[in-house]
Parts: structure tokens; C-alpha cells; sequence
């Protein structure tokens, strides 16, 4: 969560190589804990290596000295006590990093202007996802009382979808700099996408495009591009999906077992996207549980696979069994950054498409009595 994605690792080799290198000083004084040794990590090509340590004095001060740093700023990792900062570093630079207490909440750095840009998106971010992961313990505990436990649910929901908004904002104020390409690699808990997948590429386009005019020669431009191509790519291929094929996909359900949405061909399947988060589903759910009886054992027989877009297990698997919804319920707790999102290219919530007992898409958010008129057709 706190490392930057493998892709970006790679990228620093080209660079180490292109470039005419100088010395780097990085001094100051930690205290935190017992701890004496503190550790420089080079995140280089496909791996993070140590590549200095230093002994902590008895007021906490150290020292590196590094040769061959890159004029163009690549990252490198303070490591002490278990925890990183996040550093880049460029030809010549002298930093200062301190810390009192916890080194990733407290610390602060002066002498570089991207590694200070850099550490107002670490710290609240770390913070951040370090509060969720606290909140999602304490949803974990059996012996929660109900009433508790949705309070903590919509916390986390609420904590979760703001350090998301922060996120991007920062990535949008500050997108010609490498701090931003750092953020736009970051991962909440569970998060496969920076947004919603379907509009991630316009963040990355958007970071490029400034990045070029003050880092033309970066390596982490030609990643980002690179990145681009790939979801450009996967964007067309959704495009061109036809109303003939429609798209599979392997989502586990409420006991963990894996259902191919494709294992229903020869049914007629209503697709559905939802989320228990929105609190909505009971009015929704319950004009479709009417339907779904009437037509679940027509000759050609119906079935839902019903996704449902959440984060939150116990609140997805809880809504399902207080509902007694009746048809195949499955989630890959992405929330927003599911990939069966990217996939059928779904933007909103409810979402839906109906696929015959061929396998075509014969329509697209079709419900109440719209959809019963369809059904009547279609399992005959």
C-alpha cells in the first residue's frame, strides 16, 4: 500500500544509465522508539534495494552520503523502525528529514521540492488507509452489536470515498509533478483502479501531458504513457462489444464460491449491478424477487447474477440474507474499482442488461414492467 505499483519500480533503470549523476546528502534526526539503525532503499528496476544504512547517534542524528544519483529526481526510501519515506532525490540535492514520534505521520523534509510536495499526499493518505484497516478490525468482531457495526460501516464508507476525493484532487492540483505519479499509483485496500476504472485513463492522460513540459526525458512519462495505451486499448475493446457476445465473468458469492456468469448460457439472465452501500436495493430488490418467481421456473428458465459493488463483506452478505434474495449474489469487494465494472462499462448504480438464452444483450436497464414484458417473450 505505502510502494509504489511494479511498474513504476522499473522505470529507473533507463534513467540511471541517461543521465549525468552527482552526490546527494540526506541528514537529520529521528526519534522514535529504540530502534539505532536507519536504512536508504533505491527503488530501481523490479526491486527496492538497500543501498546505505546509517547509525543513529545518541540524539537520533544520522547521515548518507549517495554517489551517482540521477540529475532527472527518481525515488528512493528513508527506512526506519518498520516504515518508509518516500524520497526523490536528483543530482545535487542536500535534504533534511526529520521525525519526533511516528516517522510517517510526523516527519518532515526541506531541500527538495517534489519530495516536500510529496509528503502532503503520504502522510494523509498512510493515515488514511491506516484508519480503515483500524475501523475494519473492529467490524470484524462477531460480538458487535448491530447497530454499532452499520455505524462503523458507514464510517468506513464515508473515510473511504473522501481519501479518494483527496486523492484526486491532489493528483488534479498538482499533476506536473512526480509527487502526482507517485499518488495515481496508489491503492486503497481491495482497489484495483484509481477511480472507477472506466475514467482512470483521463487522470493518467491529464499527469502526462503536464509532466512532459517540466520532466521530458523522465522515465516515469514513458510508463505513464505506456499505461495509457494499455487502458485506451481495453476501453476500445469494451466499445465494440457487439449485442451478439456478451463479456464473462468469475465473481465469488456469499460462501466464497466462484460463479462464471457464463455456466447460466441458456437461461435468460438479467445481469444487475448494485450496492447494499446505497440503501436503496430493498425497494429495488423486492419488485425483482416478485418477478424472479414468476419466471425463475418458466420452460426457458430465468436467473439473476446480481454484482454488487460494495467494499464492505459483512454489509453486502448481511443485506443479501435480511433480504433472502433468492438468485446468485457475488462480489469481488472492489466497491468502485471493481474490474466487472470496467468490463461492461457501467458508470451508475443500478445498472443492468438482459441476455437471452442465446447469450445476446437484448437490453440495457430494463425493469418493472418493462421487464416482465420482456420476460413473457423470452421464456417461452
Amino acid at each position: 500500500m505505502n510502494k509504489l505499483s511494479l511498474i513504476l519500480l522499473s522505470a529507473t533503470a533507463a534513467l540511471m544509465c541517461s543521465c549525468q549523476s552527482a552526490q546527494v546528502t540526506i541528514d537529520g534526526r529521528l526519534v522514535a522508539g529504540d530502534e539505532k539503525t536507519v536504512y536508504l532503499e533505491q527503488v530501481s528496476s523490479l526491486r527496492q534495494q538497500v543501498i546505505d544504512t546509517a547509525t543513529l547517534d545518541n540524539e537520533g542524528n544520522y547521515r548518507f552520503e549517495v554517489e551517482q544519483v540521477a540529475k532527472t529526481p527518481s525515488l528512493y526510501n528513508i527506512l526506519y523502525n518498520g516504515e518508509r519515506i518516500p524520497l526523490f532525490l536528483s543530482a545535487g540535492d542536500h535534504l533534511k528529514v526529520n521525525s519526533v514520534g511516528n516517522i510517517v505521520r510526523n516527519y518532515t523534509v526541506e531541500g527538495s521540492t517534489e519530495s516536500e510536495l510529496l509528503r502532503s499526499f503520504y502522510q494523509s493518505f498512510i493515515a488514511g488507509a491506516q484508519n480503515l484497516e483500524s475501523i475494519a478490525k473492529r467490524v470484524s468482531n462477531q460480538a458487535l452489536p448491530a447497530e454499532e457495526r452499520e455505524a462503523l460501516l458507514k464510517e468506513y464508507t464515508d473515510q473511504y470515498y473522501a481519501i479518494r476525493r483527496e486523492q484526486l484532487r491532489f493528483i488534479a492540483e498538482n499533476k506536473a509533478s512526480l509527487a502526482a505519479v507517485y499518488a495515481i499509483y496508489q491503492r486503497l485496500p481491495g482497489d484495483q483502479y484509481l477511480s472507477d476504472g472506466v475514467n482512470d485513463v483521463i487522470h493518467y492522460r491529464s499527469v502526462a501531458e503536464a509532466l512532459a513540459a517540466n520532466y521530458p526525458e523522465s522515465p516515469y512519462l514513458v510508463m505513464l504513457r505506456g499505461d495509457i495505451t494499455r487502458m485506451e486499448a481495453a476501453q476500445r475493446l469494451v466499445e465494440e462489444m457487439t449485442e451478439s457476445t456478451f463479456p464473462d465473468l468469475e465473481l465469488s458469492d456469499i460462501y466464497g464460491k466462484k460463479v462464471r456468469l457464463s455456466s447460466l448460457l441458456g437461461k435468460v439472465i438479467l445481469l444487475d449491478f448494485w450496492s447494499a452501500e446505497l440503501g436503496n436495493s430493498n425497494v429495488m430488490n423486492a419488485e425483482l424477487k416478485e418477478i424472479y418467481a414468476k419466471y425463475h421456473k418458466a420452460a426457458t428458465p430465468f436467473e439473476v447474477y446480481q454484482v454488487a459493488v460494495d467494499t464492505s463483506k459483512p454489509l453486502w452478505i448481511s443485506t443479501v440474507q435480511e433480504q433472502q434474495l433468492p438468485w446468485i449474489s457475488v462480489s469481488d469487494l472492489r466497491g468502485r474499482a471493481s474490474t466487472a465494472l470496467g468490463t461492461y462499462n457501467v458508470t451508475k448504480l443500478p445498472t443492468s442488461f438482459l441476455i437471452d438464452k442465446e447469450g445476446t444483450i437484448v437490453g440495457r436497464d430494463i425493469r418493472g414492467e418493462e421487464l416482465e414484458r420482456k420476460l413473457q417473450q423470452l421464456t417461452r
